[in-house]
């Protein structure tokens, strides 16, 4: 069974910075392409990146490209997403999913607010 753990969220301020990280298991983490997605309130799921399973790919949005970094430990089955200069609109649940520009199977989400 797909189980993803995500962890980090938190308050911040405009312009901080936040490091999200999803602990992976049921499943060959190393073999396999993973996504972050988001959800704000009242909206639907916006896929932001994806990192194949070698990490020899990376895709991002291009409302995060720049600002948000993806990257994996696959010995430890961990992935990451590194966000810096957010903004409020960056404020939503987010997730992280199996797969290439994937929404699913994701986690449980963590919440990421800005807000000064």
């Amino acid at each position: 069974e797909v189980r993803l753990v995500e962890s980090g969220g938190g308050l911040v301020q405009p312009g901080e910075s936040l490091r999200l990280a999803c602990a992976a298991s049921g499943f060959t983490f190393s073999a396999s392409s993973m996504s972050w997605v988001r959800q704000a309130t009242g909206k639907g799921l916006e896929w932001i990146a994806s990192m194949t399973a070698g990490g020899g790919n990376i895709f991002y949005d291009d409302s995060v490209k720049g600002r948000f970094t993806i990257s994996r430990d696959n010995a430890r089955s961990i992935l990451y997403l590194q966000l810096t200069r957010m903004t409020t609109a960056d404020t939503a649940t987010y997730y992280c999913a199996k797969g290439l520009r994937s929404v699913a199977p994701r986690g449980q989400g963590t919440l990421v607010t800005v807000s000064s």
